[in-house]
């Protein structure tokens, strides 16, 4: 049996993020036809189980995320290379290793570029000039791209789309979930009607752009994200938390509770300016929102112009301000999703890509 490492999540079970929840979904469509490894942070897990449906559980101590990211992920290719067929390494942070990779195995490369990772806010200079560099080594190096958005697949050299793979992210595994006055009274949610947002707390997440428009326009909004995590987060907890048309809420790992609010939103507030296709996006597509989303080629390319757009706060306040109709009929919606952002279907690109590559 075809043998898979999964490098540079946080792990499985998901929690959050897009990394993780591709992880959890090929676990779920692909371990009963290839063997499985997939690379956890033990910082990340109080329980620390061997298995997770059929797929083995390597268990780091190091973050996933930040500068952690680097030995986090190197370590993991070094431990992997030589017991697995194919390398799936989500991200580019410790890329750099692949050349003695490359040098003592026939292991195959495939790695998930995410999304021009360098062009990101939070990013220092010294880490985007890193960044920058590892996506070009991962594009020469590796056996395997994958691009998850048409736009990121343009700014692949074109000498490297040989090799390049452009697969999206599902969000099917999102489902319709009743708002009940249990989880109203939990979450401390008195709104009967509020637009939604769900996001990790960065910069390029225009976060603050979202907020203040819905102060302005005395507009309800429930906004969920990790705020505490970062000085960022944290002044903007301070500057808003009070105010009484916005609702800020820490992480929800329950995907049940997270789907009852998305799905009973009256809007879909989605302001990430990088990275790709959004998972979340996708999520709500599925879930047949009526999205109102930044306007960046990444979005766009994820969207195919079912739903609206904003460029800045000026012009999110003009799109709130008014009773806005669905762009697409859900029907459109849910038809376009399943077309498009379907596990069943993106777990049999990678699995084609798998053997293919293994097969070369």
């Amino acid at each position: 049996m075809l043998k898979i490492a999964i490098i540079g999540s946080v792990g499985i079970p998901s929690k959050y993020g897009g990394f993780e929840t591709l992880a959890h979904q090929l676990v779920d469509h692909l371990s009963d036809k290839v063997e499985l490894t997939v690379y956890c942070s033990a910082q990340q897990y109080t329980k620390r189980p061997k298995c997770y449906k059929n797929a083995k559980l390597e268990y780091i101590s190091l973050n996933a995320n930040g500068m952690q990211s680097i030995p986090y992920d190197v370590i993991s290719i070094l431990k992997a290379y030589k017991k697995n067929d194919v390398l799936l390494i989500l991200g580019v942070a410790g890329v750099f290793i692949l050349p003695f990779v490359k040098f003592f195995s026939k292991t195959k490369i495939c790695v998930h570029i995410d999304g021009m990772e360098w062009k990101r806010e939070k990013w220092r200079i010294y880490a985007k000039m890193y960044l920058k560099y590892t996506e070009r080594l991962a594009l020469f190096i590796s056996d395997s791209i994958i691009a998850d958005n048409q736009a990121i697949l343009a700014n692949v050299p074109e000498k490297y789309h040989y090799k390049t793979s452009m697969i999206t992210y599902g969000g099917n595994h999102a489902n319709e979930s009743q708002l009940t006055k249990v989880l109203l009274s939990k979450l401390e949610i008195d709104f009967d009607e509020y637009a939604f947002s769900v996001c990790r707390i960065v910069p390029e997440n225009n976060i603050r752009t979202i907020l203040n428009a819905f102060k302005k326009e005395n507009k309800k909004i429930v906004f969920v994200g990790n705020w505490y995590d970062s000085n960022y987060g944290i002044s903007i907890w301070q500057d808003f938390n009070e105010e009484p048309m916005i609702k800020l809420i820490n992480p929800i790992y329950n995907q049940e509770e997270l789907d009852a609010l998305r799905s009973n939103c009256s809007l879909y507030i989605h302001g990430h300016s990088a990275g790709g296709t959004n998972p979340s996006l996708v999520e709500a597509i599925s879930l047949s929102l009526n999205i109102v989303c930044y306007d960046v080629c990444f979005n766009r390319e994820t969207l195919k112009g079912h739903g609206y757009f904003f460029k800045s706060e000026g012009e999110l306040r003009s799109v709130i301000s008014k009773k806005l109709t669905y762009k697409s009929s859900k029907r459109e919606l849910q038809e376009f999703a399943n077309e498009n952002y379907n596990w069943n279907k993106i777990a049999t690109s990678y699995y084609a890509l798998f053997k293919d590559l293994y097969a070369k």
